[in-house]
């Protein structure tokens, strides 16, 4: 059962779900995603409306200076 698990997984590619930034790490080829954990979501309608993603790393970290009232960016 763990060997059907463990062909999921891989050696060559490491995740890094840090606080301010998201890395991927590729053998042979080094970081090759590096981008800030934050999300844009537009939500419409109310506190039970409908949301949507605006934009996710640098493009919403951008966002965090000119937000309006429907986009609320938030990270991890």
């Amino acid at each position: 059962m763990f060997g059907f698990i463990r062909s999921f997984f891989s050696n060559d590619l490491a995740i890094d779900l840090g606080t301010a930034n998201t890395l991927i790490y590729v053998r042979g080829k080094g970081i090759v995603l590096d981008e800030p954990s934050v999300v844009a979501i537009s939500q419409e309608g109310g506190p039970h409306g409908k949301r949507t993603i605006r934009a996710v790393g640098k493009e919403a970290k951008q966002m965090l200076a000119r937000c309006r009232a429907t986009s609320r960016p938030s990270g991890r």
